[in-house]
């Protein structure tokens, strides 16, 4: 189960994974908690006034068609409105994500968790300094406290029977792929979209991160060699939201960004499995459960 927070998150954090998995008959479940409703239009074709009006339908429809492609076998909306970036008026709003009230937006997620019980679950880090948005980080809070309660029996006893999922993962921004992505970007003379400062921010996070020992998580490297189409066609889906023309997803031709950096992170943020609390490597988000290729590591 991944857990995110708008339309087109899905696609482009971690479609590879679930086009892997799904593809090998793990039922992949997609959680988006808003509409999207406060999303920017960033294709000039498809800003137009019809569209604009009907935007929080347009964009479910561009949710439907990308989880179509990347394989997820249903997609459940928690039903709240986008909350908008930080300080915008939209906070404010009671229907908004960021104004629920916790316990409320909890018990949603945990009543799905026990319908359609996951052995994993990827959500977004507690640390999300880089793009503070208030539905992501609302994201990580219900996803981390749904992890626990949707196992305890006392805690929302109408939402159906308990489940305890075992592994929860956070969706992480490869260092390492933007960094080849730049390096590529010079190497064909094309303008890179990564500057320098947002290069040294992302590196300087990383160095923060092997500074710090208790920071340290188990990591896992997904292989998603095969699925780049996947990943183009999903965020195209969203016509709304992603330019065709845009660099920074499109700027390399296909058959290069393809097998440039085939890999998708992500940093175990809690372990129920007997590899819990190892500082290790693997290659399969079911490592230690026992589902796909259990217990493998990766140099990647």
């Amino acid at each position: 189960m991944t857990v995110h927070a708008h339309p087109d998150d899905e696609a482009s954090k971690g479609a590879g994974t679930v086009a892997r998995y799904h593809s090998a008959g793990v039922r992949s479940v997609l959680v988006t908690c808003t509409g999207g409703e406060e999303g920017d239009i960033l294709n000039p074709a498809m800003d137009r006034p019809e569209v604009r009006e009907r935007l929080a339908e347009v964009r479910r429809a561009e949710l439907d068609e990308a989880a179509r492609i990347i394989g997820y076998d249903e997609v459940v909306l928690l039903g709240y409105r986008d909350s908008g970036m930080a300080g915008q008026e939209a906070n404010s709003d009671p229907r908004s994500f960021a104004a629920a009230p916790l316990d409320e937006a909890v018990e949603r997620l945990v009543r799905v968790i026990r319908r359609e019980k996951p052995q994993v679950i990827i959500t977004y880090p507690p640390d999300q300094s880089g793009y503070p948005h208030p539905d992501h980080l609302r994201v990580n809070e219900i996803s981390e406290i749904a992890f626990d309660a949707a196992g305890d029996p006392d805690l929302y006893p109408d939402a159906g029977p308990v489940w305890q999922p075992l592994r929860l993962c956070y969706v992480r921004w490869s260092v390492k792929r933007m960094r080849a992505m730049h390096d590529k970007f010079l190497e064909l003379r094309l303008e890179s979209p990564f500057t320098d400062e947002r290069l040294a921010r992302l590196i300087s996070a990383e160095e923060n991160e092997q500074d710090h020992p208790q920071l340290e998580r188990s990591r896992i490297v997904i292989d998603i060699h095969g699925y780049g189409s996947v990943l183009r066609e999903g965020l195209l889906a969203h016509a709304t939201q992603v330019d065709p023309t845009s660099r920074h997803w499109f700027g390399l031709p296909p058959e290069v960004a393809d097998d440039l950096y085939p890999y998708e992170e992500y940093d175990v943020g809690r372990d129920l499995t007997d590899i819990g609390g190892r500082m290790d490597t693997y290659t399969d988000l079911f490592a230690g459960i026992g589902t796909v290729a259990a217990g493998s590591r990766s140099d990647a």
